[in-house]
């Protein structure tokens, strides 16, 4: 075991989308569990797009990290040494351990012990972790698809995204894919078998929704909000349901931006816009996941990773997605995985 313990700091406060220097790198020693508490080896970081808002001044649904704190992150690692009833050296576990080598909790900070050792330990942050349980209670609880219907969804080839098109057709429904850049269109079409997907960069967004979604659009799965949702939503038909994800494409939210007004597409079209965070399902988790493990294993959800080696990528990990740089979940390895 390591004497040095490496642990990304917030230093600044960002304005808007966290860039680099708004991280510093520090080391440390490595903590020691004291009685009922575990200690971790980090295999892997997170990095998700909801990094930007646990670092905003302005407090979502959970507290912004602290100046000086470490990055609060979801991280799969090994348990290497355990003073509580459940725990032993060697399992393998996910949770909320922070962008550092090494993390020190209380078993109520381990989200849960990763049983799927036949599946990489990597896809327990990913396919198997919160972006796959996202895509699988916001479509099928929030978005409640029939079989037949059209499900949209924007930033369909991230790692939400492209589970919520794939958990669609596995339940019978055709699935339409908003993505950034021809490479990722493809992605939709090729790896995920998305039945139609387009640019929202190439334009003209009103042409590519009616070539694509001639039916209209039964269930929105929006990641994005702003003009991609402004006209997904001229779509909508009657008794739709848009499940709210994730607002990646506005910038601030102070002051409110202007935009298009929701409500009569609503009440014209007997519709349902509903807000969902994964967080609120965390006693259901245990069903899911058999599911989706299964799902992958036989090849009916299949998924990508952009794999940043090294801690030192972390700073700039959260720039980068905003910036599209990722094809897939992106993961920081940060220590060798077991096999």
């Amino acid at each position: 075991m390591q004497s040095i313990n490496r642990q990304v700091l917030l230093k600044s406060r960002p304005s808007g989308i966290p860039q680099a220097e708004d991280f510093e790198i520090v080391e440390a020693p490595v903590p020691q569990p004291a009685d009922g508490q575990v200690l971790v080896r980090n295999l892997y970081l997170s990095v998700e797009p909801a990094m930007r808002g646990w670092v905003s001044a302005v407090a979502n649904y959970s507290q912004p990290v602290g100046i000086g704190e470490v990055m609060r992150s979801f991280a799969a690692g090994r348990v290497v040494a355990s003073k509580a009833p459940g725990f032993h050296e060697g399992d393998l576990v996910v949770g909320m351990f922070g962008w550092q080598d090494y993390a020190v909790v209380d078993p109520d900070a381990i989200q849960r012990r990763v049983d799927e050792r036949d599946l990489p330990l990597s896809t327990a942050l990913g396919v198997l972790g919160l972006n796959g349980l996202t895509a699988y209670f916001g479509l099928l609880d929030v978005g409640q698809p029939k079989a037949g219907e059209t499900v949209v969804v924007s930033t369909a080839a991230g790692s939400v995204g492209s589970a919520v098109g794939q958990i669609a057709r596995i339940h019978g429904c055709r699935a339409v894919g908003i993505a950034g850049g021809a490479a990722k269109v493809a992605m939709c079409l090729e790896d995920f078998g998305f039945d139609a997907a387009f640019d929202y960069k190439a334009g003209d967004l009103d042409s590519a929704l009616d070539r694509t979604c001639p039916n209209g659009v039964d269930v929105y799965f929006d990641n994005t909000s702003g003009e991609i949702s402004d006209a997904v939503m001229k779509r909508l038909n009657v008794g739709a349901r848009v499940v709210i994800c994730g607002t990646a494409s506005v910038a601030s939210w102070d002051p409110l931006p202007k935009g298009p007004r929701v409500e009569r597409h609503l009440l014209v079209k007997r519709a349902r816009m509903q807000g969902f965070v994964i967080f609120d399902y965390a006693k259901h988790y245990d069903e899911a996941l058999p599911v989706l493990a299964d799902w992958v294993r036989s090849g009916k959800l299949r998924y990508r990773e952009d794999v940043l080696d090294g801690i030192e990528h972390a700073p700039g990990a959260i720039a980068g997605l905003y910036r599209g740089e990722n094809l897939g979940k992106r993961l920081i390895r940060i220590g060798e995985a077991p096999r």
